[in-house]
């Protein structure tokens, strides 16, 4: 939910409120949703989004409220979800999972809030409240577990720079507290003479090293300590808890050399993974800073003003020169220019852009002025929607995750509890030395802290998806990344997945005379008047090779399509025929033709032998040579002619995408099974396999038909896998809606500025590029390793450290600098090697940059 000002009114006079209606899904419901919201006073707009099941109004909270809106939404017969009640907040300090743990108590115990997510890798806090709550008493629940917070509105970062890790008040304080510390240690250990003692306190007496240790303490604890307070307050078991508890237990039993190491070397791992953290989120920023912050909007008088970015209103039209970022999704109205489209595609390759065209917002026109049309307002556009979804990505835990939760709750109160029996027990029954249990149960306490188990999967989920995001492929969550490199088994459609999508002329055979030129002008002189996709196909074609059909050089008259068929008409006065061969049965003799070889290629080139029916040259057999042929391979067949002869032939298919074949072979390389699903014919689709590389493939099925195969192949998966079989499928995103639904990941292709696969699918690749797939299933098998890794190796060191302690192997700062500040940071730097797994492109296709890719 929103509830911020319009940017473009006084934050006085307007708000907007965003709420989710998920069965206003047609223009009917729109309209009863809108005409009874409108009835009431102070309502400035209403935009019902159907698309996405969304109501946004804009309204005068002087004149009407929320809870109003809401009534007249449910009066007009549609439930608000309940998620419209979500609200998030920045909590920039938050960036651990002790700090989450704090939070998500603090708001717990909050009336209102129904549910809480943290989502430390980013920041944020996302609370589901009741409509009468204000954002005032979600911050103030937030501050009271020690950290500050703030509610992200439209206009809002939610990833606000934070000043230098290590410019930071603590950074000093820690500085000052090691300084204190190694002079204590100086002269307690090397310079014992030179170690004066100070007094005695309760029987005790203290040096100069004990007093700089206390001293140290201060300095570099009093944030742990403050940050312990809140743990307790909140009953919050945490790692700040439990250093406190140590640093405040050591300084008591006099043992301050131990209170002081654990405060400076736990501040030094805070820091340390304070700073891991930040190059983490920075990942987050950069896809937030690919939208320009100002627009040049030319106004109708010819002016031009420069204005924010998110002002920007639908219909105005920007200017955008060469190097300057497009600050919206828009339509070009004016100019020319190759665009670099990597931000939202990933695509190396410049994009041939002229009018008429699609644009989006961030990418860069790197050759030519732009005049673009604004189609969708900033906080709509795809970036915006890449960058949101990016940002929710953390939301839906992976199963990796919530088992460590589980794990970590059952863990930590175990390890704590054999603190305090370490401490006690030895002394009290086998009469051993207080002292070194102390140091031993103190040492338990620190390796109790999961803190570097919690974080290993979170981290990793956060760095491969925004890594994937920058390549071009937007992946929804954690669970989708985990379950594509889980799967074994990748179902593709054909159309548009595999092919390109649009019929193309592949062969083009003239007959008796004919040339290609003059075959081509009568083919597309008649279908220039056909709607029908084979027809525009070859009128395209015709235009791409320069060949016209103009009144000059061809009158077309009595123009009739023959449904079915082909279509007819009379070019000159003369009847031509353009359609099926079975069009032409009892017109022109097609089991007895000539190709026209002169001057052109011999018959035996294009892969006929022909026949000796008669002394001519070419000669050939139309409907048993070359009809069968051609459709072997997946080809429409067009013959053109009159009623005395055929003039020609003319294939036409879907063209295979040219990285497809190098695509399958990659996936094939690492294991994975394609299958091929698709409703085209048998021929079409055995052609298609063969071209591309593919052994299994499905044809002719109804879209319920591809649900039985996708769990059929789920099936199979699951018997050599424990009976859990993970599919993947990639295809369209709208035909192939509800088999990318049913599979265990649903793969978008395409989705750059669809409403439809960037709202429904679990990955959607942003360019028709489907060289993004094997890259995708290499980068989320990485990141399935790279969890692995880190929760393992967590729970070795975990188990290593906590062996040592009690034979006095392990001492504190071992279990500081190994157990928790080495293992935070090493689990963050293995996550980060995600984003260096990157798309390869195959020899040949570096190219690419045509406009259709």
């Amino acid at each position: 939910m929103s509830d911020t000002p319009s940017p473009s009114t006084p934050p006085d006079s307007s708000r907007t409120l965003e709420l989710r209606v998920p069965d206003m899904d047609c223009p009917t419901c729109a309209g009863k949703v809108e005409n009874s919201v409108g009835r009431l006073d102070g309502i400035d707009d209403i935009d019902p989004r159907v698309t996405s099941g969304r109501l946004v109004v804009d309204y005068d909270p002087t004149l009407t409220g929320e809870s109003e809106i809401r009534g007249r939404v449910r009066a007009a017969g549609y439930d608000i979800e309940s998620a419209s009640d979500e609200r998030t907040f920045s909590v920039p300090d938050m960036d651990c999972a002790s700090c989450a743990s704090k939070v998500e108590n603090a708001l717990e115990r909050t009336d209102g809030v129904s549910d809480v997510e943290t989502r430390p890798a980013s920041g944020r806090v996302t609370v589901t409240v009741d409509d009468d709550l204000d954002s005032m008493s979600v911050t103030d629940a937030i501050e009271s577990a020690g950290y500050d917070a703030s509610p992200i509105d439209d206009d809002g970062d939610p990833l606000d720079d934070r000043a230098a890790v290590w410019k930071s008040r603590r950074a000093v304080g820690t500085a000052i507290g090691a300084v204190l510390v190694t002079v204590g240690m100086a002269l307690e250990f090397v310079f014992p003479a030179l170690d004066p003692a100070l007094g005695a306190v309760a029987g005790r007496t203290y040096e100069l090293s004990h007093l700089l240790f206390i001293a140290a303490v201060v300095v570099a604890g009093t944030p742990i300590l403050r940050n312990g307070y809140y743990s307790a307050r909140n009953r919050s078991l945490d790692i700040d808890f439990l250093m406190s508890l140590g640093i405040v237990a050591s300084v008591a039993a006099h043992h301050p050399f131990e209170g002081a190491i654990l405060a400076v070397l736990f501040s030094v791992a805070e820091l340390l993974e304070r700073f891991s953290m930040d190059r983490a989120r920075d990942s987050l920023r950069e896809l937030m800073d690919l939208s320009p912050d100002t627009a040049t909007v030319r106004r109708e008088d010819g002016t031009e003003e420069t204005v924010p970015a998110d002002e920007l209103e639908i219909g105005d039209v920007v200017v955008v020169r060469p190097g300057e970022k497009i600050p919206a999704d828009g339509v070009v109205l004016e100019g020319e220019s190759a665009i670099d489209q990597s931000p939202i595609t990933g695509e190396s390759v410049p994009v041939d852009k002229a009018a008429g065209d699609e644009v989006f917002a961030g990418t860069i026109p790197e050759s030519g002025y732009l005049e673009v049309e604004v189609e969708s307002e900033a906080d709509d556009s795809t970036i915006a929607r890449i960058v949101r979804m990016v940002e929710d990505a953390e939301r839906e835990k992976t199963e990796r995750e919530q088992f460590i939760d589980r794990f970590a709750s059952v863990y930590t109160p175990i390890v704590v509890a054999l603190a305090v029996a370490a401490v006690v027990v030895p002394p009290l029954l086998f009469g051993a030395s207080w002292s070194y249990w102390f140091v031993v149960g103190l040492t338990l306490l620190v390796i109790s802290c999961p803190c570097a188990l919690v974080i290993s999967t979170p981290v990793s989920v956060v760095s491969g998806i925004t890594s994937a995001a920058r390549n071009g492929v937007l992946i929804k969550g954690g669970k989708h990344l985990e379950a594509v490199g889980d799967s074994d088994v990748l179902a593709v459609d054909k159309t548009g997945t595999l092919t390109e999508g649009d019929l193309t002329v592949t062969d083009v055979i003239p007959l008796e005379g004919a040339d290609e030129d003059d075959l081509l002008r009568r083919a597309s002189a008649l279908e220039r008047r056909s709607e029908h996709p084979i027809g525009q196909a070859i009128v395209g074609y015709a235009d791409e090779q320069g060949i016209t059909a103009d009144g000059e050089e061809s009158e077309v008259s009595n123009f009739e399509a023959l449904t079915g068929k082909g279509v007819r008409a009379e070019i000159d006065g003369t009847t031509h025929y353009v359609g099926k061969p079975g069009l032409f049965d009892g017109l022109a003799d097609l089991e007895h033709v000539h190709a026209t070889t002169d001057g052109g290629v011999a018959l035996a080139e294009m892969g006929y032998s022909g026949s000796s029916r008669c002394d001519r040259e070419g000669c050939l057999d139309v409907l048993s040579e070359v009809v069968p042929d051609l459709q072997s391979e997946g080809k429409t067949v067009v013959i053109v002619g009159t009623e005395e002869r055929p003039i020609g032939v003319i294939g036409v298919a879907d063209r295979v995408r040219p990285e497809a074949k190098w695509a399958v072979s990659q996936l094939q390389d690492q294991g994975v099974r394609v299958v091929m699903l698709t409703g085209d014919n048998e021929g079409t689709a055995r052609a298609i396999a063969s071209e591309v590389g593919i052994d299994e493939y499905h044809a002719e099925l109804l879209p319920d038909e591809k649900l039985e195969w996708i769990r059929q192949l789920e099936d199979e998966a699951g018997v050599g896998n424990g009976g859990d079989g993970h599919v993947a499928m990639v295809g369209d995103g709208i035909n192939d809606a509800p088999a990318l639904a049913t599979a265990s990941v649903g793969i978008a292709m395409g989705a750059a500025g669809t409403d439809t696969a960037l709202e429904t699918a679990d990955v959607a690749l942003m360019g028709d590029d489907l060289t993004r797939l094997p890259y995708l299933f290499e980068l989320s098998g990485t990141a399935n390793g790279v969890i692995r890794q880190n929760v393992w190796s967590s729970l070795a060191v975990k188990a290593v450290l906590a062996v040592g302690a009690p034979f006095g192997i392990v001492t504190v700062i071992h279990a500081v600098v190994i157990g928790d500040m080495g293992m935070s940071l090493g689990v963050t730097g293995n996550a980060m090697r995600l984003a260096n797994v990157e798309p390869e492109t195959p020899e040949g296709l570096e190219g690419r940059g045509d406009g259709g890719h």
